[in-house]
């Protein structure tokens, strides 16, 4: 379990299907569990889900179901350049990646991990809402202090939940 096979159940969860539940199985079985339980398999090779035309398979279920939502898309960005190394995309990446290669060490199994990697990425997609208000705002955020750029941005935040 690395960046991608915890970031993609975190997706299907808050955002496709919340009832969504998840089988691990060595990637020589995928297609005959998928078969034998009805799955959709994702993030393995020779799935409609996975990695192809230079995404990872995070940003192929984004686009697949069709979300359209401007702080996944940002987020994206993030889980790419750590699942695929390539960290001119975005710095945060980086750290994403050495989160989730510790994490690794630190659990019992896949279900272990995709549940404590669910809060990694609640974090890094309140960032992105964070990062995407504060350039929308900049020029408002310039006027304020630390404190009131936090209130602001945390009224705005809200604003968009409704």
């Amino acid at each position: 379990m690395h960046v991608d096979r915890t970031a993609c159940p975190w997706l299907i969860k808050k955002f496709i299907d919340p009832e969504a539940e998840f089988i691990f199985a060595p990637t020589e079985k995928i297609e005959e569990v998928a078969r034998t339980q009805g799955a959709i398999p994702f993030d393995a090779p020779r799935v409609k889900l996975g990695h192809k035309d230079g995404k990872c398979s995070f940003e192929t279920l984004i686009e697949e179901y069709g979300l359209d939502d401007p702080a996944l898309y940002e987020l994206a960005k993030i889980v790419h350049s750590a699942d695929t190394g390539e960290v001119e995309v975005v710095l945060e990446g980086v750290g994403l990646n050495a989160i989730m290669t510790g994490a690794r060490f630190n659990v019992k199994d896949d279900f272990e991990a995709v549940e404590k990697a669910a809060y990694i990425y609640d974090a890094l997609y309140s960032y992105c809402k964070y990062k995407l208000l504060r350039e929308k705002y900049k020029k408002e955020l310039k006027r304020m202090s630390r404190k009131q750029q936090f209130e602001f941005l945390t009224a705005k935040t809200q604003e968009e939940k409704r």
